[in-house]
């Protein structure tokens, strides 16, 4: 068991540093929406398509060479860290995993290379953590596929220009399938621009007899089985952008601490904040390793589901209580919206919804434990 990264490792990871401080650092926290010139910079860089094999224009990389890249880049620029996230994790690894052949030639190369912007839409009104319950749906009609519906909380959903959409080609939770749909297809709308707590844009998308090729369908059957690699290694990159957010947070607070002065000397010298920048750093170590055993682990396949569910739980909830404890370090400055602790706790809490909530998270794991399934519906 080796608790140290390799040197070629080390090395990916301060190349990604670098770029971020040379590249990014200047306009970070300065941002409103999708950072389309880090995109470039990072496919320029070779950060794009890490996971993805080299034949459909990736790297050929592994996860946890993705992790490194994502928590350099997202300490610095968590604006950033979103490109990296769209061009590596999420819907870009559903249209590498199940693509055919012609959608990704057509799609893959201006993903890779931040032309594109490619966005999952899963959540429904009336369907959320009960994914089953999607009401949208997909038929097909000769060469094309037809859908009718309407998702809500997509990621990026104003500025993205292809969407993968979840749908059913029938009534049953097997048929539950998955369909890149352009932004430009005949019949697809937006709603109004949104915005989550931490400034972050979203929108309704509709679908009214919406029309696309039909070799965009990734899968019209079992796709929550055939993805469900994917929710691993989208639940492993959210855990660590909080973990890297945290980590900037603390370090911030820290250089306050040994810097800021109350009753005659630095606030560092007071054990009652020793002990808590103390439980701030046992708590990120924790999360770090858990977040990269589940990469590690990765490394010949997907991340194990108990492995990647567990790091998302831990990261996401010490990430916050890290976060809101060094902006508390800082007191009014912290609460103050010229500094970036207070845009730093508000970012970290959506990702304990994203992605699965740390509730459902929990149900997953005593599933695991107990080795059983556990139905949330009433019993009938």
């Amino acid at each position: 068991m080796e608790f140290t990264l390799t040197p070629e490792q080390r090395a990916l990871r301060d190349s990604a540093r670098r770029l971020a401080e040379d590249r990014f650092a200047a306009k970070a926290f300065q941002r409103s929406g999708f950072a389309w010139d880090s995109a470039r910079d990072l496919a320029a860089a070779g950060f794009t398509g890490i996971m993805i094999d080299e034949s459909d224009g990736g790297q050929g990389g592994t996860l946890l060479d993705a992790v490194l890249v994502m928590e350099a880049v997202s300490k610095v620029c968590p604006h950033s860290g979103d490109a990296v996230q769209a061009t590596n994790f999420g819907a870009i690894r559903q249209v590498a995993m199940l693509g055919s052949a012609k959608l990704k030639a057509e799609l893959l190369p201006r993903l890779l290379s931040g032309e594109a912007l490619i966005s999952a839409g899963m959540s429904e009104p009336g369907a959320g953590s009960a994914l089953t319950e999607m009401r949208t749906t997909a038929r097909y009609d000769g060469d094309e596929v037809v859908l009718d519906g309407q998702k809500c909380w997509t990621s990026h959903g104003p500025e993205a220009t292809h969407l993968v959409l979840w749908c059913r080609f029938g009534p049953s939770s097997r048929d539950i399938g998955a369909v890149v749909v352009p932004a430009d297809a005949p019949g697809f709308t937006r709603g109004a621009t949104e915005h989550y707590m931490s400034g972050e844009p979203h929108c309704m998308s509709y679908l009214d007899g919406c029309r696309v090729p039909r070799h965009n369908v990734l899968a019209d059957r079992d796709a929550l089985r055939r993805l469900m690699t994917v929710f691993g290694i989208e639940r492993v990159g959210n855990a660590v952008r909080a973990l890297a957010l945290a980590q900037s947070a603390f370090e911030r607070a820290v250089e306050h601490a040994k810097t800021r002065e109350q009753f005659g000397r630095p606030l560092c010298e007071f054990q009652g904040l020793q002990w808590k920048f103390a439980d701030m750093y046992v708590q990120l170590e924790a999360a770090r390793l858990l977040v990269y055993r589940a990469a590690a682990g990765a490394a010949a396949g997907p991340p194990d589901p108990m492995e990647a569910t567990t790091a998302k739980l831990y990261a996401n909830e010490a990430a916050f209580r890290v976060a809101n404890d060094a902006l508390q370090t800082l007191g009014a400055s912290g609460y103050s919206t010229e500094l970036p602790l207070e845009y730093l706790v508000r970012r970290i809490r959506g990702w304990m919804i994203a992605g699965g909530t740390v509730e459902m998270l929990r149900n997953r794991l005593a599933e695991g434990i107990f080795d059983r399934r556990f139905s949330q519906r009433v019993p009938s």
